[in-house]
C-alpha cells in the first residue's frame, strides 16, 4: 500500500472510532444547523480533527480542504476530507454513512479512502494501481443496459433552485431503469458503483469532499464519471454522472435532456 494511502487509512479508522463511540449516545450529541437540511455535529468536528491530526503528523507541510474546517495551508498536495458523509443519517441512527479522504496532487486525485464503519467496508484506491474493498480488487458491474441497471441518486437538500430539473431527471431515469435508490451518502454511493452494488449514479450540487475519493474509486474500478456536460469538471461544478461504461452513457444522455440551460 502506498505510504500516503496508508496514512489515509489510519486517519479514517481513527475518525471511525470517534463516530462509532458517539453512535451509542445519539441523544446527547450537540447539533448545529449550517443551513436548511444541512447539519453539523460535535462528532463531525471531532472526527475531522482526528483525521487532520493523523495526516499532519505524517505530512506537516501538506494542505487541507475539509468540510468543517475549510481550506488551510498551501502545497501541491491537498487532502480533501469529509469526516462524516451522511451526517443526517448518522444523527437518526440510520447506518449509512462513511468517512471520505482523498489526496489531490497538482490538481489530480491520486489516493482515496472511503470507510464504512458499520460494515467495516474499507474502499481504497491509488491512481494507476486499481480499486480495492478490504484488500480485494474490485470492478464495476458488467451491466450494459440502463433498463437492467440499479441507479443511485441524491436529492437536492440545501438549495432548491435545481429541484424542478432534478425531478424531471428522476422521473425519466425511474421509468428507464430497473430501479432508483437514495441512500444519503454520496461518497459511499460512488464506492458502491466501484464494487458493482450500483450500476449508475447522478447528483447535483455536491461539494469536492463528497466526490473526490469516490471518483477515483470509480475510475480505478473501470467506471466512468463526468459532470453533466460530459467533462471532467465535477469537482468544481458539483454535478456528476457515474456508472459502468455502457450504463454511464445512457444515464448521461437521460439526465442531460433535463439539465437547465
Amino acid at each position: 500500500m502506498h505510504p500516503m494511502l496508508n496514512t489515509a487509512v489510519k486517519a479514517a479508522r481513527r475518525a471511525a472510532s470517534v463516530i462509532q463511540r458517539a453512535s451509542n449516545n445519539l441523544d446527547l450529541i450537540r447539533v448545529e444547523r449550517k443551513q436548511h437540511n444541512d447539519f453539523v455535529s460535535e462528532v463531525d468536528r471531532a472526527a475531522e480533527a482526528a483525521i487532520i491530526e493523523t495526516i499532519l503528523e505524517a505530512y506537516p507541510k501538506h494542505a487541507i480542504l475539509a468540510e468543517e474546517g475549510g481550506a488551510r495551508g498551501n502545497s501541491e498536495f491537498t487532502w480533501i476530507i469529509d469526516p462524516l458523509d451522511g451526517t443526517t443519517n448518522f444523527l437518526h441512527g440510520f447506518p449509512q454513512y462513511c468517512i471520505s479522504i482523498a489526496l489531490e496532487h497538482r490538481g489530480q486525485v491520486t489516493q482515496a479512502v472511503v470507510y464504512d464503519p458499520n460494515r467495516n467496508d474499507l474502499f481504497t484506491a491509488t491512481r494507476g494501481v486499481g480499486a480495492f474493498l478490504n484488500d480485494r480488487r474490485i470492478r464495476v458491474s458488467k451491466t450494459r443496459d440502463l433498463s437492467e441497471a440499479l441507479i443511485c441518486t441524491g436529492f437536492p437538500y440545501r438549495e432548491f433552485g435545481k429541484l424542478d430539473a432534478y425531478l424531471q431527471m428522476f422521473k425519466d431515469v425511474l421509468q428507464k431503469s430497473a430501479g432508483v435508490r437514495r441512500p444519503g451518502a454520496a461518497a459511499l454511493d460512488l464506492a458502491y458503483i466501484a464494487c458493482g452494488r450500483f450500476d449508475g449514479f447522478w447528483e447535483l450540487g455536491l461539494q469536492p469532499w463528497d466526490i473526490a475519493a469516490g471518483s477515483l474509486l470509480v475510475l480505478e474500478a473501470g467506471g466512468l464519471i463526468t459532470d453533466l456536460e460530459g467533462e471532467a469538471n465535477y469537482l468544481e461544478s458539483g454535478n456528476l454522472v457515474a456508472g459502468t461504461p455502457k450504463v454511464f452513457y445512457q444515464l448521461l444522455q437521460t439526465v442531460q435532456a433535463h439539465r437547465e440551460g
